[in-house]
């Protein structure tokens, strides 16, 4: 059963569509304006490079070398910490460990734990990771959602309510605060899926509890499965997951948020809640959705997925804003920051091969491999610009959620299970270094009019 709105559609009146129109009209500003005062619009130059507003010590993306005064593309790279996150990667998983746990603790303390401290963490994660008493029944089940991010920001907020120390923002409060949200928010993603699924689908509500012993990544799986049954490789490589999304640096919309609104003093659960709802946007978090849904409509109209020319003109259509949502783009190709690659994607892409085998869905990775292959030449082709591009980690983050078996409402709330490690850390910096309210400027570009008494208007 779709989602029923409690809002009429004729509930946007025509008078409420008049409004709309005033805004419009009086909203508009010359796109000339913004060149004219040379405005960093979305905080970047023209060649595409952030405005530099703070400093940070917690992750780094390198995509240039300086050479000769020259930036000049390389291999993509990613540092947690300054750690490799390649390097990370390979030693937790040559060793059969979960990575997420660890990589939080890095990325927070900034230091790689010991056997004994990891094992102590894990015991606090799992600690704090029961929700208060009757917290689903009486916030996440009494307002089903579609959108699970709402849940979470909506859930966030309320947990300042079982918070005696809400407001405190001392670093020990903080911490405590941030590692309890850190184990709670993957619980509330599931739960908020589950309740919305009961109430709006009529399936069977099921509701297991976490299990203290396991990881986040296994939690996830048990609590959303129904038999809470799920395969060590399954787990893994959901907790990959959860690794190469954790931390990408301060310059990325929520962290900047996380950033923003704790630098104005306020409580943890506002600023995480805040990160939230920039993740939320479809330019930011959803983008591995839009990947999904491209590859479904790709499948859909191409015959032979195994036809290179065929692909290549479903792909040129594509960037010709003939096909699917018409936007001209090529999603899960490209990235703002890197251009030769994009490190999580390559790591990434060795588990979904591997992860496409055992769910027998090979033919459908072999299509992502030679969308992957032809998109560069596609965009060379329709735009006549020799133009670095890679896939991204979005490309196949979805690919490896749909054969997990998570849901499209599940996608964004995962990347923000696993950002909350990033969010958190930085929230803590933001705190110790005690900067100013973060204040950028906007120049009013509206003519001065004489005002008229309401008789004379």
């Amino acid at each position: 059963m779709p989602f029923k709105s409690e809002m009429l559609e004729d509930e946007i009146s025509p008078q409420i569509n008049k409004y709309a129109d005033v805004c419009i009209r009086n909203s508009c500003i010359d796109p000339e304006l913004y060149g004219k005062y040379d405005v960093k619009r979305g905080l970047r130059d023209a060649n595409g490079k952030g405005v530099l507003t703070g400093l940070t010590e917690i992750g780094d993306v390198h995509s240039y070398d300086n050479i000769d005064g020259k930036s000049v593309p390389c291999e993509g790279k990613l540092f947690y910490r300054g750690f490799d996150i390649e390097e990370i990667v390979e030693d937790f998983s040559s060793n059969g460990r979960f990575g997420f746990e660890e990589v939080t603790y890095l990325l927070i303390f900034g230091e790689l734990p010991t056997k004994q401290k990891l094992d102590k963490f894990n015991a606090q994660l799992a600690e704090y990771r029961e929700l208060p008493i009757s917290f689903v029944r009486d916030v996440i089940m009494k307002a089903p959602s579609p959108d699970i991010m709402n849940v979470l920001a909506r859930s966030v907020l309320t947990l300042y309510s079982y918070d005696a120390l809400g407001d405190d923002t001392s670093i020990p409060n903080v911490l405590r605060q941030c590692l309890t949200l850190i184990a709670r928010v993957p619980l509330i993603s599931v739960y908020g899926h589950l309740t919305y699924q009961h109430y709006y689908g009529r399936e069977s509500l099921h509701i297991n509890n976490p299990d203290p012993e396991l990881s986040t990544a296994e939690n996830i799986l048990r609590l959303l499965r129904p038999d809470s049954q799920y395969t060590d490789f399954e787990a893994k490589v959901l907790d990959l997951c959860l690794v190469l999304h954790a931390e990408h640096g301060g310059g990325n919309n929520s962290t900047f948020t996380t950033h923003v609104v704790s630098s104005t003093g306020t409580d943890t659960y506002s600023a995480i809640a805040a990160s939230l709802c920039s993740l939320k946007g479809p330019k930011h978090g959803g983008a591995n959705i839009k990947v999904k849904k491209m590859f479904d409509h790709m499948k859909e109209t191409i015959s032979h997925w195994d036809d290179e020319e065929e692909v290549m003109d479903y792909l040129m259509a594509l960037l010709d804003k003939k096909l699917y949502d018409k936007k001209g783009l090529i999603y899960g190709i490209g990235h703002a920051v890197y251009s030769i690659s994009d490190p999580r994607a390559k790591i990434l892409k060795k588990y979904a091969k591997e992860l496409s085998i055992q769910k027998n869905c090979e033919k459908e990775f072999a299509l992502y491999e030679t969308v992957e292959r032809l998109a560069p030449e596609a965009i060379y082709r329709v735009h006549k610009v020799n133009k670095n591009v890679s896939a991204n980690v979005d490309f196949y983050s979805g690919f490896v959620y749909t054969s997990l078996g998570l849901p499209d409402e599940l996608f964004t709330p995962m990347f923000a299970s696993a950002r909350m490690a990033g969010w958190s850390a930085h929230r803590i910096e933001e705190l110790i270094n005690d900067g100013k309210i973060i204040r950028p400027a906007y120049k009013n570009v509206a003519k001065r009019a004489p005002f008229k008494p309401i008789e004379e208007r």
